[in-house]
């Protein structure tokens, strides 16, 4: 049985190559769109469950949906804003003690790059030779150890786009639920459902462009996870009636 060829992801030759590292490496904010899409959903459709499960008229259905909309929107790209800027005092932390400890024991720190090349199989002359090349300069030898060490990315992402994008993907995905009933349709509950289901199943697919899961399976987990709690508001709004 024989393997069929698979597409590659971008072209190998030399000037492809070159032209690809001198671009840099691109950080990936799909976390922040994915987490901000599915809460955006979650929680503004949740707002409108509970409220109509409460019996509560369509007005203020909006006035809780858009006031989700604009609190909880700020609060989560305020939150991750704040998490991501934990995230580079921390990457700088750990810098600047790697570059004292480089100055105070420079043996003792190439002790740390021998023992983990040594680790990774390297051995012998060929071991001599990686622990001089990345030790002879300063800073490659810094960030040898925050990734070797630490398991530290490179570069950390921007707390302002990390922000910006968990914002703006709660408020589309978001406003989703309170179309139909900014729209006054007769079945906008009904309407509000099947689009939320849909953006829940769109989000999970979008998702499935960076895993190796089929765009349909991560859809429909997405959809699944969404509609549990989607149903627990609702369950939650319609018991509210009984007290």
């Amino acid at each position: 049985m024989t393997n069929k060829p698979t597409r590659a992801e971008h072209e190998h030759t030399p000037d492809a190559i070159t032209a690809r590292l001198a671009r840099g490496s691109k950080i990936n904010y799909l976390r922040d769109i994915v987490y901000g899409g599915i809460d955006g959903a979650v929680t503004t459709f949740a707002v409108v469950a509970g409220t109509l499960g409460a019996n509560l008229s369509v007005r203020v259905v909006l006035i809780l949906g858009t006031a989700n909309l604009v609190a909880d929107g700020f609060s989560m790209a305020a939150s991750n804003f704040l998490g991501t800027r934990a995230e580079h005092d921390d990457f700088e932390r750990i810098r600047l003690i790697e570059n004292r400890h480089i100055e105070q024991f420079p043996e003792g720190e190439r002790e740390e790059v021998r023992q983990i090349y040594a680790a990774k199989g390297f051995s012998g002359i060929e071991l001599d030779n990686v622990v001089d090349l990345i030790t002879a300069d300063k800073e490659r030898w810094v960030e040898a150890m925050m990734a070797d060490e630490y398991g530290l990315p490179r570069e950390v992402r921007s707390a302002w786009k990390a922000a910006a994008f968990t914002f703006a993907a709660f408020a589309i995905c978001g406003l989703v639920p309170l179309v139909p009933f900014i729209a006054s349709s007769d079945r906008a509950f009904g309407l509000s459902t099947a689009a939320t289901g849909c953006v829940f199943f769109a989000i999970g697919s979008f998702k499935s462009m960076w895993s190796t899961a089929n765009w349909w399976s991560s859809g429909a987990q997405t959809l699944a996870i969404g509609s549990v709690a989607a149903g627990l508001s609702f369950l939650a709004g319609t018991l509210f009636n009984y007290f």
